[in-house]
């Protein structure tokens, strides 16, 4: 089984920084991307940032320039790192993997629980 952890939310003052950090654990073989969504009440979830294996990195408009992304393929972990917050940046974070279990040979797109960010203005 695997799962996807995520740590690091929390309430931060507009113009603030916090960083998010998942782990991936459990019967993993390889992992593919793994990245960052998001979704705010009353809408769709949306992509924040991905990450490939090689450190390719893909960003929404709306936070480049802001965010940054990382991961250590050794260790399994992603993370992001958000400065400049704005209140519409308020929102459940997602950490988002695309992993091959070992008992597979096809890769599956797995879920973290969420972590809420909250920004005031």
């Amino acid at each position: 089984q695997v799962q996807l952890v995520e740590s690091g939310g929390g309430l931060v003052q507009a113009g603030g920084s916090l960083r998010l950090s998942c782990a991936a654990s459990g019967s993993i073989d390889s992992i593919n991307a793994m990245g960052w969504y998001r979704q705010a009440p009353g809408k769709q979830r949306n992509l924040v940032a991905t990450i490939s294996t090689g450190g390719s990195t893909n960003y929404a408009d709306s936070v480049k320039g802001r965010f940054a992304i990382s991961r250590d393929n050794a260790k399994n972990t992603v993370g992001l790192q958000m400065n400049s917050l704005a209140p519409e940046d308020t929102a459940v974070y997602y950490c988002y993997g695309n992993i091959v279990p070992v008992n597979l040979r096809t890769p599956r797109n797995y879920w973290g629980q969420g972590t809420q960010v909250t920004v005031s203005s």
